[in-house]
């Protein structure tokens, strides 16, 4: 009893170093103790060592319990099953402090009915007489617990609470059942050649290291050192190099936008029948919303994410931070963009897609359901641009267990899809095509096939197979149990083929472009599919058919700078009869031309980027030459060397190709020109104002002009700036290509102005002031830039647009000699009859002269890519009001911007389009898409309209008559009214005006006399100027308003409570009508001219206001199918053109 009380607190501890035991050398070759390498047996044979074990008899064969015991212990070797020598230096040390050497250490099975129990890392220790169980090692190793009773102990399993073990406690030791203990061989023999970790996993074939350590572990294999082993084997990297696992990304995203995937994906086998072989997907992060870009060739992408990004950070005002992409040629050309936008642009490892997984997933997808969709539609590959838009579509209006059951649509845009308008794709409709008909008799609607869904509209796409033409349409009759008898079958036949080639590198095939659809000189945009153009049932002058997508966004709106959608021949090829290879299988297409809506010849773009390219073309080189003979001429500069205080303002050349008012090439120019933003105010410049003839001067002197029968003559200065003089001091650096070799650190002081400074305006004008009152004549008080000769029975008027001149009186020989006298002054061409000026082509006629901008015209549509669109009578829609919160996307305000710039020049000619230019210029600030599409409106009704202009009249009474009109409340935005006048100078219309007034007015009458007030203010400055120009009025001018109410305050001394607040406007028109320079009348609604400034208006409305206001169709004059007696003297005249 005492013996096994000793070893109950039995622990495993380190040898000490005690003087009293004799010391055990270890050898350096076999690492054993007792000998020495000198004596090792190693050195003297060759032979394998053998241990043997015999079994004991003296031993005690029970086992016992051992709460305190750290490790399992036995003093028989025999008990071991698996065991090998213990290596180390430590004892099991007894209750009385004294330690037992460990010989072996291994492990062994104790049996039941119920378990097998393992008892691992049992010690051998020879000297001891007892077997010991840690109950440590036993739960642990077996996941069992030990319940331990007065008279028994139970061993029951952790996860059941089976008794696996019953046994008894005998004199307070609670002792395992001996059949448990499997009898031991009566002989144990184990050979080995102790090795290290490294050796074992060569010897083992090289498996990992964790198989190796199992090994070791369960058999107790023999190793010199557990820690002396080598984590990398050379031998297995180089031979079991594979990928490495993708784990999570860390990326993550908050918000919209914060994070874009993207990817290409193609080319496919199948072209499409939009020319497509790629396309492009944009898959957000946060919302797992997609975007789908069909393209032609790779090389689009640098193009569509730009356009892509303005339009989302648009419409979800923010913007995007991270782009995600693989290395591809076309992402690497965007860094620049990226970087300068300050969007991260992170792409994946060399040849590692994986990473790209959100878009290589979505690619996935997208494919098969879109190839799905044209299996069950029977539909052929090429039209796999349109069944993967589809698919994107129904796509992102799926729930998705990533956003808790919602669709990425919903994330996005905070509302739920409509699931009531999905159709089944392939499947027969019949669309609406009456507005396509030529005749009432034909057939109200066709049979086609559904294509999908529009991005931009709230309708679908309908194919019409036996002309491949594409309706867009919202009136659509569905059978979705039937497919169209002429569906186009799937060509593939064999299970092998489909979208993706057997080879990467293919240059895709040149793609055809319809004439109707894009100009030759403009590159085909890349869009959506479904957004190229293509027809559509919504017509211009129906606005009950909705052209609007009623989603917040569609897959992506159409961009500002895209033509709106119109007809397309789709190049579907026929089912193949025959064996023959054609043109077209090889993808060979002939250019087809394009109409133009002139009768001109469109320009070729032939103007040089750079000085070197301009050198290298004659006309050019010579351009430049006479350009800087010029400068010479006139003394412009100094070339001295550069001050140390100096700083130089730097110079370019502008290259222009003049044109003649047919668009044929007139000379080319070549311009020097100071960069002027590099001056400083207060120290290079001061004064910088230089007036210009207003519009409505321009308009009363050829008026006057015509009425009285007198030439109108043009002039142009060569080199207008460089004669003005300079009183700054000013340097400039030499120009480039000319640069004077000898000197090449001087620099150029100027003594002339030269184009680009901010004050040669200002120093031209007074230079040319001067000039012209030193002839005689004197400037007037209405314009300064009108200059007026009154002398004896000679009259002479000159116009001054900085360096165009006009001018005109009722002596040719008096105006012939002041042209020479300014021709001896400055650089003078006299270009003859006046033609063209300011961009305004002027055709005499035999009515009177004809103004004209069809030519300006005709290039804004080029530019807008509205030359093809469809045409319509009238500028603005007359059931659509105009707000600036109208629940639409926004578009480009930059695009936007300058076109209603282009459209604002333009209403020079054109009174009729003034109220339309007016109303959207009030939306620059903030464009969205209802803005946008009225834009297009205003160009579809210029396209109409391309040869209407006004016509200035020989015919006419001298009197000055201006309609005045008012519409009250008219802005939805403010409650704000439109003032509107426009003043006739017999029957020409000479001004004109539509503009929103700034206050409110509170009743229709108070409206209409603030647009009084300011009639009468624009009709008193002409009248001051006809008195200045010595035209006489028979009687006074007269205001002609539709308000009896306003009419009657105009003249009677009415003070009433509601008009204290305007009684300025008040006094103002009152007295100039008692003073009787004024006469207000009253005219019918009906025959107000000025309606048309105020509101939008019908058709037969507009048309007949435009012509009473003296719009004419200048068709037959442009085309000459007129021929007047006055053509003969403008051909005599421009003979006699000539250079003074």
């Amino acid at each position: 009893m005492s013996s096994v009380m000793a070893v109950d607190l039995t622990m495993v501890r380190a040898r000490p170093n005690n003087s009293n035991r004799r010391y055990q050398p270890k050898c350096q070759i076999c690492d054993q103790l007792g000998h020495i390498a000198k004596s090792c047996p190693q050195l003297h044979s060759n032979g394998v060592t053998v241990n043997c074990a015999q079994t004991s008899t003296g031993k005690d064969k029970n086992w016992l319990l051992d709460s305190a015991a750290s490790h399992n212990i036995t003093g028989d070797l025999a008990n071991l099953s698996v065991h090998s020598e213990y290596d180390g230096t430590d004892e099991v040390i007894l209750g009385d402090g004294s330690g037992l050497a460990v010989s072996h250490i291994g492990s062994l099975a104790l049996h039941s009915p119920n378990r097998t129990f393992i008892l691992r890392d049992t010690l051998c220790v020879p000297n001891l007489c007892k077997n010991l169980i840690s109950v440590h090692h036993l739960t642990k190793q077996n996941n069992v617990f030990v319940e331990l009773h007065p008279f028994h102990f139970f061993v029951k399993d952790k996860i059941t609470g089976a008794i696996l073990i019953r046994g008894a406690c005998d004199n307070g030791v609670y002792t395992f059942p001996g059949k448990m203990v499997a009898s031991s061989s009566p002989m144990v023999a184990n050979v080995h050649e102790r090795t290290s970790i490294d050796g074992w996993h060569k010897r083992l074939g090289h498996p990992s290291l964790k198989i190796v350590h199992n090994l070791v572990k369960n058999f107790c294999l023999p190793v010199t050192s557990k820690q002396n082993f080598s984590s990398l084997c050379s031998s297995c990297s180089i031979n079991k190099a594979h990928r490495q696992p993708f784990r999570v990304t860390s990326l993550q995203s908050h918000a919209p936008l914060e994070l874009i995937y993207t990817d290409v994906w193609g080319p496919a086998s199948y072209t499409g029948i939009d020319g497509s072989r790629y396309y492009l997907l944009f898959v957000d992060h946060y919302t797992k919303y997609m975007w789908f870009y069909p393209m032609v060739t790779k090389s689009d992408v640098s193009s569509i994410f730009p356009h892509f990004k303005k339009i989302v950070e648009n419409r979800f005002q923010t913007k995007i931070k991270t782009l995600y992409s693989d290395n591809g040629c076309e992402f690497i050309a965007l860094k620049s963009f990226l970087s300068l936008h300050g969007i991260t642009h992170y792409t994946t490892a060399p040849h590692t897609p994986q990473q790209n997984g959100v878009s290589e997933r979505r690619h996935r997808h997208l494919v098969e359901i879109g190839l799905t969709l044209l299996h069950d539609a029977s539909l052929d590959l090429s039209f796999w641009p349109h069944a993967f838009q589809t698919a994107l579509y129904l796509i992102n209006r799926q729930p998705t267990p990533l956003l808790q059951n919602r669709s990425p649509y919903e994330a996005l845009f905070g509302q739920k899809p409509n699931y009531l308008k999905l159709r089944k794709f392939g499947c027969l409709c019949y669309p609406l095509t009456r507005p396509y008909n030529f005749n009432k008799m034909e057939p109200k609607s066709k049979p086609c096939i559904f294509l999908g869904y529009s991005p931009t509209q709230n309708a679908y796409k309908c194919l019409e197979p036996y002309t491949h033409k594409i309706y867009i349409s919202r009136h659509v009759l569905f059978d979705e149990n039937q497919q169209h008898p002429q569906s186009v079958p799937s060509q593939p036949t064999r299970q092998d083929q489909n979208l993706f080639p057997p080879f990467v590198d293919v240059q895709p095939p040149p793609v055809h472009v319809p004439s109707s659809t894009m100009p030759v000189s403009s590159p085909a945009p890349v869009l959506p599919v479904g957004a190229h153009t293509i027809a559509t049932s919504s017509s211009g002058n129906s606005p009950s058919h909705p052209h609007i997508d009623a989603q917040p966004l569609g897959q992506l709106e159409n961009p500002p700078n895209l033509p709106p959608p119109q007809t397309q021949n789709l190049s579907v090829p026929p089912p193949r009869v025959h064996q023959m290879t054609t043109r077209s299988m090889n993808k060979i297409f002939k250019p087809k031309q394009v109409n133009s809506v002139s009768k001109h010849p469109l320009p070729q773009t032939i103007e040089p980027t750079s000085v070197s390219q301009a050198i290298s073309q004659p006309q050019w080189r010579e351009a430049m030459s006479t350009e800087l003979t010029a400068l010479m001429k006139h003394g412009t500069w100094d070339l001295v060397p550069s001050p140390s205080n100096c700083n130089p303002v730097g110079c370019k050349w502008v290259f222009r190709v003049k044109r003649k008012a047919d668009g044929s090439v007139d000379r080319f120019k070549a311009r020097l020109v100071a960069k002027g933003y590099n001056q400083r105010p207060g120290l290079d410049y001061k004064e910088t104002f230089s007036p210009v003839v207003k519009p409505a001067t321009i308009r009363t002197i050829m008026t006057i002009a015509v009425m009285n029968g007198w030439e109108l003559r043009q002039m142009d200065v060569n080199n207008a700036f460089l004669n003005g003089e300079l009183t700054e001091t000013i340097y400039m650096m030499q120009p480039s290509g000319f640069k004077d070799l000898s000197k090449p650190t001087h620099v150029c002081r100027l003594r002339k102005a030269i184009y680009g400074l901010k004050q040669a305006p200002r120093a031209w004008y007074t230079a040319l002031k001067n000039a012209i009152l030193q002839l005689g004549f004197h400037t007037s008080k209405a314009d300064s830039s009108l200059f007026i000769y009154s002398q004896g029975s000679i009259i002479s008027y000159f116009l001054v647009y900085v360096d165009d001149l006009v001018i005109t009186g009722n002596n040719s020989t008096f105006v012939a000699s002041i042209i020479k006298q300014l021709g001896a002054k400055f650089s003078l061409k006299d270009m003859g009859l006046l033609h063209f000026f300011l961009g305004i082509e002027v055709v005499p006629t035999q009515a009177g002269l004809f103004l004209s901008q069809h030519k300006y015209v005709r290039d804004l549509l080029s530019k807008t890519n509205m030359s093809a669109a469809k045409d319509v009578s009238t500028p603005l829609s007359t059931s659509q009001s105009l707000k600036l919160v109208d629940g639409t996307a926004p578009v480009d305000s930059s695009d936007f911007r300058r076109i209603i710039g282009s459209v604002q020049y333009l209403s020079l000619t054109r009174p009729d389009i003034s109220f339309a230019v007016n109303k959207l210029s009030q939306f620059m600030h903030k464009p969205t898409q209802t803005h946008w599409i009225a834009t297009k409106r205003l160009l579809r009704y210029l396209k109409q309209t391309i040869f209407h202009s006004i016509q200035i009249s020989k015919s006419g009474l001298p009197l000055l008559t201006t309609f005045s009109d008012a519409d009250w409340a008219g802005n939805v935005d403010d409650r704000t009214s439109t003032s509107a006048y426009i003043s006739f100078l017999g029957s020409t219309p000479i001004s004109w005006s539509s503009k929103k007034q700034r206050a409110v007015a509170r009743s229709f009458t108070e409206a209409e006399y603030r647009a009084l007030a300011n009639a009468a203010s624009e009709t008193m400055w002409l009248q001051n100027l006809l008195k200045e120009l010595g035209f006489p009025l028979k009687t006074a001018p007269q205001l002609l308003c539709d308000n009896l109410g306003a009419t009657h305050l105009s003249f009677n001394p009415v003070n009433h409570s509601r008009m204290k607040h305007i009684q300025i406007d008040l006094h103002f028109v009152r007295d100039l009508v008692q003073q009787g320079c004024l006469q207000v009348r009253h005219v019918h609604t009906q025959d107000q001219l000025a309606d048309l400034l105020t509101k939008p208006l019908s058709r037969q409305r507009t048309k007949l206001l435009s012509n009473k206001i003296g719009l004419a169709d200048g068709s037959p004059i442009l085309r000459g199918r007129i021929k007047e007696d006055c053509v003969d003297c403008v051909d005599q005249v421009n003979s006699k053109t000539k250079h003074i």
